[in-house]
C-alpha cells in the first residue's frame, strides 16, 4: 500500500487506561507450568479476507480489531472464518466512542472495548476473561498468542512508519520516529516468528519487526473467548477456573 493511502487511514485507539483491577497474565504463566511455546505460530492460515470495517473512514480501529480477531478465532478452530458485519462493528464502536469536543475525531480506550466487548458483544461474539500482558517480555508474548490465538494490542504509532512495508524502529524515537507521531492504533496480532509479528490492520496483514514492538507496543491484552478455545476446554495446563474466579471479583 502507497504512503499517501497508508497515511489516509484513520486510527482511533486512544491513550491507555490503567486499572489497578485488570488481571496479569504472568501470575496464571508461573502457575501452571507450561511448555515453551512454538518458535512460530499463523493463525491466518483458514482466513481469506480481512474486511476494512470503516476504519477507512471512521477510527473505529479498536472495534475493527475486535472483529479481526473473531476471524481468526473462528477460523482457526472451525476452519471457515465467521465475518462479523460492518453494522455489528460500528454499533460496539457507537457505545464505547469518545468524542474530541475540539476536533470532533473519534476514538475509543482499549479497556473500554474489552469491558463491553464481553458485557454486549460484537456481533453476538462475547469474550470471557482478558488479562494483560507485559510489552516488554517477549517469551510471555508469544506464550499468550499462542495459548490465546493471538493479541488485542495497542500502538503509539510513529509518523515514519507511514513509509514502511515493514514496520521497523529505524534507531531515533525523536522527530517523525517518536511515539504517537502519528496517532494511536488497535489491531490484532495473529502471527510471530523469531523476526517478526504480524498483525491485521485496515484489510490486511502488516508486519512489525521486534525492535519496533519494544518501542511502539503501549498495551497488550490476551482475550479468552470460546469462539478459540471450542466450549470450556482450556489451553494445555492453563489455570482457567482460577481466572474465571478471579475475573468474577474485579470486573464490573
Amino acid at each position: 500500500m502507497a504512503t499517501t493511502q497508508i497515511a489516509a487511514q484513520k486510527l482511533g485507539k486512544l491513550s491507555p487506561r490503567v486499572d489497578v483491577r485488570t488481571l496479569s497474565l504472568k501470575e496464571y504463566i508461573d502457575r501452571a507450568r507450561l511448555p515453551e511455546p512454538p518458535d512460530v505460530l499463523d493463525v491466518t492460515t483458514h482466513v481469506t479476507d480481512w474486511p476494512m470495517y470503516a476504519n477507512d473512514r471512521i477510527g473505529d480501529c479498536t472495534t475493527a480489531a475486535a472483529a479481526h480477531m473473531i476471524e481468526a478465532w473462528t477460523a482457526e478452530s472451525r476452519g471457515a472464518a465467521v465475518e462479523v458485519t460492518e453494522s455489528s462493528v460500528l454499533a460496539a464502536f457507537g457505545r464505547v466512542k469518545i468524542v474530541d469536543p475540539l476536533t470532533g475525531e473519534e476514538g475509543a480506550v482499549e479497556l473500554d472495548v474489552l469491558r463491553d466487548w464481553r458485557k454486549h458483544g460484537v456481533g453476538h461474539h462475547r469474550i470471557g476473561a482478558f488479562a494483560r500482558v507485559s510489552v516488554h517480555d517477549h517469551l510471555l508474548v508469544r506464550t499468550a498468542s499462542w495459548l490465546f490465538g493471538g493479541l488485542y494490542i495497542g500502538l503509539a504509532l510513529p509518523l515514519s512508519a507511514q513509509s514502511q512495508q515493514t514496520w521497523d524502529w529505524n534507531g531515533s524515537l525523536s522527530g517523525d520516529d517518536r511515539p504517537g507521531s502519528w496517532g494511536g492504533h488497535a489491531v490484532d496480532v495473529v502471527r510471530y516468528s523469531h523476526g517478526s509479528l504480524t498483525a491485521v490492520t485496515w484489510g490486511r496483514l502488516q508486519d512489525l519487526t521486534w525492535s519496533f514492538w519494544g518501542r511502539y507496543v503501549d498495551e497488550a491484552y490476551c482475550i479468552l473467548s470460546n469462539d478459540f478455545l471450542a466450549g470450556d476446554r482450556a489451553p494445555n495446563g492453563f489455570d482457567l477456573e482460577a481466572l474465571k474466579a478471579d475475573l468474577a471479583l474485579v470486573t464490573a
